[in-house]
């Protein structure tokens, strides 16, 4: 990979390139002209020829030629080091652009896998104890938070007790006999429903956890309330710090989940970010990445399959290493650690060798800006200064050798260092004063109604587009100017269709 992105061309090559194709053809013109002006000023054939081929040697565009491929070649060689794969140069070159990172939450900004986060046992109860009546209940289910009670349990060397008629009841919990007695867990609204007796000041500690967006997980035991488990999507070590990172460098960071909101919100809290956009499906958060587009370059890390169609729809797509091969398969760039830190890492690269690129270019620019006249003899009639083909040769090697001492120098840059980061200067110095608002809609059953839709709201004065779904029933309409409420419900409401809010 990292060979096959070293062997493709970055935009700002293109452009080098063309310069190249107009800067050959012009100093051989030069040094025909140069040859001729000083045969007409009198000067020796030998002396006039000795002028031309200066300008010819010294002018040759191997350091234009040089300037963008080295730098790209150490700089994918670099990230490659640090676990960065950057599929192509175009990838490495504009990763240091993005004006906002969308971030898939499960696996991505958390481990992807629940965690016991607190454990609440009721009056005349250790943890010790509720943990071994919860664990040897939980033995039975194959549910993902199950495993995580069952997981504490192992780390706490709590021995499993052995259950007998187990019965999962759909929907509310489980329930089993364990010695004489009768065990049951649930949610915490199905264990309430059973019981009157939940202490108050546990009452409060779960509407605490409910409200830090973690799954609680009651138990009790003929008919008497034992306590309470909490588990969680625990955030990453390390994602907190990335998300300030990708914040300090300037870029504005969403986090995306088909989390219910009160749960996204709470880790969004606990990571920092910008902006939480909970209950999206695949083509959801693809939509998302469509409207977050209109702002600016969007960067997109995820690492599931529901992640593939956001990735391959962003303007680059980050997948984490340790993620599905599709989500690989779709994305720019490869994070083979799996940590988010390595997003700013690769966003500091991208801008290290952008730099490195133009360093090169200016230098490849002003060498041929002096060395051309010097060569040409424009400075002999004054001071009597002219150039020795020789000399010019030598001088023409020495750019080269500068351009590519200057893009090796790229291999001591430190990836990690946030020391130096700041934003980049907007392109666009006009604030965008677009807004949105989103309708929802009831009654849309197919596509068709999605044009009808579509078509009465973009018909609207002021309104720029509408990004239209019957399976999510919403309308997302881009407005150019403030439009009253009523005025988009009622476009809509006249095709039949009912609009139930606008926000």
């Amino acid at each position: 990979m990292v060979s096959d992105a070293a062997a493709t061309k970055a935009p700002i090559a293109k452009i080098a390139d063309r310069v190249s194709g107009i800067f050959v053809p012009a100093v051989i013109g030069i040094a025909v002209v140069t040859t001729l002006i000083w045969l007409l000023a009198g000067q020796t054939w030998a002396f006039a020829l000795a002028r031309g081929i200066s300008v010819l040697v010294i002018s040759c565009p191997c350091a234009l030629g040089l300037a963008t491929p080295v730098a790209i070649m150490v700089g994918n060689g670099l990230g490659a080091k640090n676990g960065i794969l950057f599929k192509t140069a175009v990838s490495l070159e504009q990763a240091g652009s993005v004006d906002i990172v969308a971030l898939d939450k499960t696996g991505t900004i958390t481990k992807g896998e629940p965690h016991v986060t607190d454990i609440l046992p009721a009056d005349g109860m250790t943890e010790t104890e509720l943990l071994t009546l919860a664990a040897s209940l939980e033995s039975m289910s194959e549910h993902p938070l199950a495993r995580a009670v069952l997981a504490c349990a192992r780390d706490k060397s709590i021995q499993i007790m052995p259950v007998r008629d187990f019965k999962a009841l759909p929907g509310n919990g489980l329930t089993a006999n364990i010695e004489k007695d009768t065990l049951t867990g649930g949610s915490y609204a199905y264990i309430s429903s059973l019981l009157s007796l939940i202490p108050e000041r546990l009452k409060a500690s779960v509407d605490q956890l409910a409200q830090d967006g973690k799954t609680l997980l009651c138990f009790a035991c003929n008919g008497a309330y034992i306590g309470t488990i909490a588990v969680a999507d625990v955030l990453k070590e390390d994602s907190p710090a990335a998300i300030r990172a990708l914040q300090n460098l300037g870029i504005r960071v969403v986090m995306l989940t088909g989390d219910n909101e009160r749960t996204a919100k709470a880790i969004g809290r606990q990571a920092g970010v910008d902006e939480v956009v909970a209950g999206v499906l695949p083509d959801g958060k693809e939509a998302v990445i469509r409207r977050l587009q209109k702002s600016g370059r969007v960067a997109m890390v995820g690492d599931g399959i529901n992640d593939a169609p956001a990735l391959t729809r962003a303007d680059i797509g980050i997948a984490i290493g340790a993620g599905t091969d599709v989500a690989i398969d779709a994305a720019d760039i490869v994070l083979m650690k799996s940590s988010l830190q390595d997003v700013p890492a690769a966003i500091r690269l991208s801008r290290a060798t952008l730099r490195n690129i133009h360093q090169n270019l200016f230098w490849a620019f002003f060498y041929n800006v002096i060395g051309i006249p010097l060569a040409a003899g424009l400075w002999y009639p004054i001071f009597g200064i002219k150039l020795n083909p020789m000399f010019g040769a030598a001088a023409m090697s020495l750019s080269s050798f500068c351009v590519v001492t200057n893009a090796l120098r790229l291999n001591l840059f430190n990836l990690h260092n946030a020391d130096k980061d700041k934003p980049l200067k907007k392109r666009h110095q006009e604030e965008n004063k677009t807004m949105e608002k989103t309708l929802k809609i009831e009654g849309m059953m197919c596509p068709h109604c999605e044009a009808t839709v579509k078509k009465a709201l973009e018909a609207i004065d002021g309104v720029t587009a509408a990004e239209v779904s019957h399976t999510a029933g919403t309308a997302v309409v881009t407005l150019a100017k403030d439009i009253d409420n009523a005025v988009l419900a009622k476009a809509v409401e006249d095709k039949d269709y009912k609009v139930l809010n606008v926000a």
